[in-house]
């Protein structure tokens, strides 16, 4: 589904969690000041929502669960 709307997987699973509103934050493991980047490179990527929505089409996340906007 990732590579269908061009978004790397790595970067739809740190932006899944801040779906739920009751999510404020998230800890990612970095070994190093490259990883540091590259995930905050990551979490700036342009999501679109249509790929949320297509996962919840496919059956591949309840229809009831709070996505990312």
């Amino acid at each position: 589904m990732c590579a269908e709307f061009q978004v790397p997987l790595r970067a739809a699973a740190l932006r899944f969690p801040f779906g739920h509103p009751a999510v404020a934050a998230a800890v990612v493991g970095c070994a190093s000041p490259a990883e540091v980047r590259d995930n905050a490179e990551l979490f700036a990527l342009d999501i679109p929502d249509e790929l949320w929505q297509a996962l919840v089409r496919r059956g591949l996340l309840d229809d009831d669960i709070p996505l990312p906007v």
